[in-house]
């Protein structure tokens, strides 16, 4: 038979993991692209996430390819990286993730400006049309070796 002290133990040892498992935190990451002016698409390594400002939660840091694209502008296509904390890395994570009782916030804001497109006028793209046609029409050199040079004799 259990005695009423042991359940007391039991019941106050459960409540402790309980109170401990709910205290739990964990790290919510997020950025944030916003442009100049407002309104380009934005393309997050080859995922359309919206029009700026837009914001976007993610798991892992690292570089992200981003691409902005807006009507009068220039396309801009860029590499940001985003860079671990100081509370994150293979050392702390675990603790940072699991053991610390708050809710962590990283939240990252970038700002871009775009440049106005710039037309380029009708004689230099006929003329970069006309090379490269040129180019299509001359007959390209002759490999050397013939099926031999292909592998290296």
């Amino acid at each position: 038979m259990v005695s009423r002290l042991d359940l007391t133990r039991w019941c106050s040892t459960l409540t402790g993991f309980a109170v401990a498992f709910a205290l739990t935190g964990c790290v919510e990451r997020r950025y944030t692209i916003r442009t100049d002016p407002p309104g380009a698409l934005v393309i997050v390594n080859n995922e359309e996430i919206g029009r700026t400002p837009v914001s976007k939660s993610f798991n892992f840091y690292g570089d992200r390819d981003i691409t902005l694209m807006k009507d009068g502008f220039q396309t801009q296509r860029l590499i940001q990286p985003i860079k671990a904390p100081w509370y994150d890395n293979v050392i702390t994570e675990f603790f940072s993730e699991n053991v610390v009782p708050v809710t962590i916030r990283d939240e990252r804001d970038f700002t871009y400006k775009l440049a106005p497109a710039t037309l380029t006028p009708i004689n230099e793209l006929t003329a970069r049309g006309q090379s490269l046609r040129n180019q299509a029409k001359s007959i390209p050199a002759p490999r050397r070796g013939g099926i031999l040079g292909f592998f290296g004799f």
